[in-house]
């Protein structure tokens, strides 16, 4: 695997560009997820755009289980700047099977807002169902995340929080068992892509906002995967920040997923046979 300080812009710009990587994203791959979520949706009636804060965008959907002892909350990608809860909540079919209530959250995006804003809105909707919880049907106890792309590195975001300083009735560490899918972690390479058009990062925002350049205490157990066909300086991604963590606790696995490229890994996700899901699954119930 090539070094990353040694490709060029046009081997990042290659590299990082994902939709160009999958032609039929567009046209095939978003329209079955959207389908499959829209029937989904019809059939068991989930309550829609719960509000967690001020803005237009700060609102979850909630496919909860009766009586569920197991929660978790997904966090879309789309490169902080487009993408919606709506189109991913098929996947929340296989983990109610299982009793598990899943919520998926929106966020104000880049331009809109600064990229750092987009953390904070995420810490607002976890508060949000941490406070309601009781009145949401949401075990605590047993209180999970998972975010693909952008929402991985929102999801390791949300590891680094100290949920205390927060808000008061919190406690410092509460989230149960984390999966982070196919993220982002060092968002140095980004300043040499187009995407950062709309993201505006400088080099001291992508430092800042990177957690590969941070330290942090990791209590909770945290699964980081991605697929063995993205591209290479993706898979660098994972297997740097793995290796920078798994040397300081024990508590932190790496899942290659074989033959899945960017957006296969979606799908994986919500394919009750496939590793990443029974992965998911023996580590959420491990812990009942």
């Amino acid at each position: 695997m090539k070094e990353f300080t040694k490709l060029t812009k046009d081997e990042i710009e290659n590299q990082y560009y994902l939709r160009g990587l999958r032609p039929n994203y567009q046209t095939e791959v978003i329209p079955k997820w959207i389908k499959k979520s829209k029937d989904y949706s019809e059939k068991v009636k989930p309550k829609f755009n719960l509000k967690y804060g001020k803005n237009e965008r700060n609102v979850l959907d909630l496919y909860s289980v009766n009586n569920s002892k197991i929660f978790l909350l997904y966090i879309h990608g789309g490169y902080w700047q487009r993408g919606d809860k709506s189109v991913y909540s098929f996947l929340a079919e296989p983990y109610n099977n299982l009793n598990i209530s899943v919520a998926f959250v929106n966020y104000e995006m880049c331009p809109q807002v600064k990229f750092s804003n987009i953390k904070y809105q995420i810490q607002q909707a976890i508060t949000y169902l941490w406070k309601n919880a009781d009145e949401l049907n949401i075990n605590k106890q047993n209180f999970n995340l998972m975010g693909h792309s952008a929402g991985a590195h929102l999801t390791v975001e949300m590891l680094m929080t100290d949920w205390n300083k927060i808000n008061s009735f919190m406690p410092h560490k509460f989230i149960n068992y984390s999966v982070a899918v196919s993220g982002i972690y060092d968002l140095i390479p980004l300043l040499q892509c187009s995407e950062n058009e709309r993201l505006k990062l400088n080099h001291k925002e992508a430092i800042d906002e990177s957690p590969f350049y941070r330290t942090f205490d990791l209590n909770e157990n945290l699964l980081i995967a991605y697929g063995s066909k993205e591209p290479p300086d993706m898979q660098r991604q994972s297997i740097d920040l793995f290796k920078k963590f798994s040397s300081l606790t024990n508590s932190i696995s790496l899942l290659p997923i074989e033959n899945c490229d960017h957006f296969d890994t979606v799908d994986c996700i919500g394919d009750s046979n496939s590793n990443l899901f029974k992965k998911i699954m023996n580590n959420i119930v491990k812990t009942l």
